[in-house]
């Protein structure tokens, strides 16, 4: 891995674009991604995601199941050759590949928190889809500039018109295509570009060029209309081709692209491609990241925080700038171990230079810069304003730190990722395996930010924590695969949560003597519900020195704990806020433990009595079914809790929208297949908490064996 500062990375920040591409699980990131990577050289023969081919998805679990697990980043390059808003030349472009199972939506989350652009892949067949709406939400959340593309218009089904209306629907996205597809479904054969009004197409999927023709008779009228409809759209973006417009004006090619870049780049207007991905008709995608997703200089800054003052910070996009970048990912490699991903904002980074981890406010140093090309490395001495980059040797930095220059601080907005919705039991198969385990486990809940870890107090049992059993199982393999682990694991379990729902009151005393000092701890504990999704909340309304102020932190400490553990049934209590407002201490008996342990009395008895609640994850479930299936569909959801939100019909098929309990839906997909003969698909991601029905709720705090109070 020999240092390469290739004359190629060396490029103007105004042609630099960091872009993901993010879609719904099987709309075809990947393929798109392959496809790339082949018309910028990258690779000379085209990956396949069935044959396990792909560069992207170079872990043996990807290849092995044929889905992305983690986000890859890749570099390429590519030269606009045409007519173009912007100026043509060389262009580097950083890609990142994303997930599109649920199970990894912290993949996608922390991906377009560092972009600049997106491509959104939709199935032609379907339009928007649940993950679909999920991942432009979280888009939205980013104000992330994006272009969307419909692919699969070669396949049985396809519908671009209706494609297109669901992105209107149920997006409300100001989306237009600007390209139509020559032929539909196994006759698809090309695109006519609205903005050159061109036909371009191609004779076989391997073709690596595209034949420029003139319109077809049959298509003339129907582009024609709209490419009207596409000006009239976009127009208002840009100044001068507004004027144009309004002046009644022939409109050049060069007034529309700086209109549609306009509209782009302030997240405005949604560019809408389309046709088969695994064809030369991707080049004409490439050419519309480059002329209408930002680059650093588009984006221009990055707000954050002086930590000093608490004033508003703000860096702008230049190598001059100090530093400031942000750690977005965690990767523990076989070669060169602890790899974090970071978005260059501003400054440089440099090759064995000190840095400051904000966050953590901690010095690290960075051991060596590499550009990563999926799984293949290439080490550099220094990362540029608008690079991302892995940097090995940093041993503190996390997903969400800031880095900077110690002297000139900046603390940039973190990454915030979904709780877990289910947890499983994990045993080494041997003491050998014990702390290897320990270890694995470690390394993967550095890597993925939605995996927890906890040991079960009052069994000694590690239990691990996801956002569905299809992470889990991967992460499991994973140990056995990377860190040589065999583990056996329980059957999974619905993540519950505890909470109260009125103010009480609780006393804590530990007082023993057993000869010499003793130990004394006493305090009394107000608890207070808050709203769902705000978190607990500790505070001491201590006054007069009833309990000095060395003894607030273990109690606070004996609390937590207490909370974590669970009270009604060992899951964890959640959106409580937990005061502390008088006690007592012995001048020569009170330690730390006493009071931790009083904290801890104190807490469940004030919670023992104020009303507490089970909380259960809900799912937002989407069911794609055959019309003459949707009645038994929609029976047996009703059997299971569900609250049926609406049906659509598509074609033959009825999509059912629905929100359920987790705990009900385990072992739905066995269900619907044998309720519909195995045509029907479903897919479905956690929506929020809702409290567990009392019958429910008491059979499982039995199970659970704790003991109540009376």
């Amino acid at each position: 891995m020999a240092s390469t500062v290739t004359k190629d990375r060396i490029v103007p920040m105004d042609k630099i674009r960091n872009i993901g591409i993010i879609a719904h699980i099987d709309a075809g990131k990947t393929t798109t991604t392959e496809r790339i990577l082949f018309e910028t050289g990258k690779t000379y023969r085209l990956g396949s995601v069935d044959e396990g081919t792909t560069v992207t998805d170079w872990m043996e679990q990807e290849r092995d199941r044929g889905i992305t697990i983690v986000s890859a980043a890749i570099t390429t390059f590519w030269d606009l050759q045409t007519d173009s808003s912007v100026e043509n030349g060389h262009y580097r472009v950083n890609i990142i590949d994303t997930p599109g199972h649920i199970d990894f939506t912290a993949e996608v989350e922390r991906s377009l928190r560092v972009l600049d652009g997106a491509v959104m892949v939709f199935d032609g067949r379907t339009g928007v889809e649940s993950q679909s709406e999920t991942v432009w939400r979280q888009a939205d959340k980013y104000n992330v500039p994006r272009i969307c593309i419909l692919n699969k218009l070669n396949l049985i089904g396809a519908d671009f018109e209706g494609s297109i209306k669901s992105i209107h629907e149920r997006l409300g996205a100001n989306a237009y295509p600007v390209q139509i597809p020559i032929g539909s479904e196994h006759g698809l054969r090309g695109v006519v570009d609205l903005v050159r009004m061109k036909a371009y197409t191609y004779e076989k999927i391997e073709d690596n060029k595209l034949k420029e023709e003139e319109i077809p008779a049959d298509l003339l009228e129907s582009a024609q209309k709209n490419r009207a409809e596409l000006i009239e759209r976009v127009a208002e973006y840009n100044d001068e081709t507004l004027e144009k417009y309004l002046e009644g004006s022939e409109l050049a090619e060069a007034d529309i692209k700086k209109a549609i870049r306009a509209g782009v780049v302030a997240g405005k207007f949604f560019p809408i491609f389309g046709g088969d991905n695994r064809t030369a008709t991707v080049q004409l995608l490439l050419d519309g990241v480059v002329e209408y997703l930002p680059s650093p200089v588009d984006i221009g800054q990055i707000t954050g925080v002086n930590p000093q003052t608490g004033a508003e910070e703000v860096r702008k996009f230049s190598n001059d700038e100090a530093l400031s970048a942000l750690a977005f990912k965690v990767v523990t490699d076989p070669h060169v171990g602890r790899l974090v991903y970071m978005r260059v904002y501003s400054g440089s980074l440099k090759a064995g230079e000190q840095v400051y981890n904000m966050s953590k406010r901690v010095n690290e140093r960075i051991g060596k810069l590499v550009l990563m090309h999926a799984d293949q490395r290439e080490l550099i001495d220094e990362a540029y304003c608008g690079e991302i980059v892995a940097v090995v040797g940093v041993k503190d930095t996390s997903t969400g730190d800031t880095i900077c220059v110690q002297s000139k601080p900046i603390l940039l907005e973190s990454i915030e990722f979904p709780e877990p919705v289910i947890s499983l039991a994990i045993e080494p198969a041997t003491k050998a395996d014990q702390e290897r385990m320990g270890n694995a486990l470690g390394r993967l809940s550095d890597e993925d930010p939605t995996f927890r870890i906890k040991t079960n107090q009052e069994t000694g049992q590690t239990i691990i924590s996801g956002m569905g059993e299809l992470q889990l199982e991967i992460l499991v393999d994973r140990m056995k695969r990377e860190f040589s682990v065999d583990a056996s694991t329980g059957a999974p379990q619905v993540a519950y949560k505890e909470t109260i729902k009125r103010v009480a009151q609780g006393e804590g005393k530990y007082i023993r003597q057993t000869g010499g000092r003793g130990q004394y701890g006493h305090c009394f504990i107000r608890v207070e519900p808050k709203g769902r999704g705000e978190g607990n909340e500790f505070v001491s309304e201590i006054k007069g020195g009833a309990i000095p102020a060395g003894f607030i932190p273990p109690i606070e400490k004996g609390a937590v704990e207490k909370l974590e553990n669970g009270i009604l049934a060992g899951y964890p209590v959640v959106d409580i806020k937990v005061a502390v407002y008088d006690g007592s201490f012995h001048e020569v008996d009170s330690s730390e433990i006493a009071f931790k342990i009083a904290g801890s009395l104190a807490v469940e008895q004030a919670c023992r009595q104020a009303d507490m609640v089970l909380l259960e994850p809900i799912m937002k479930l989407e069911v794609s079914t055959p019309s003459e299936y949707m009645g038994d569909v929609i029976g047996d959801l009703s059997s299971r809790r569900a609250q049926i939100r609406g049906s659509e019909d598509k074609g033959n098929l009825t999509i059912i929208d629905a929100f359920g309990p987790l705990a009900e839906l385990r072992g739905y997909a066995t269900t619907l297949r044998s309720i519909t003969k195995g045509r029907a698909s479903f897919y479905m991601e956690p929506s929020h908490y809702e409290e567990v029905p009392a019958n429910i709720a008491q059979n499982i705090i039995a199970k659970s064996g704790k003991v109540q109070a009376s």
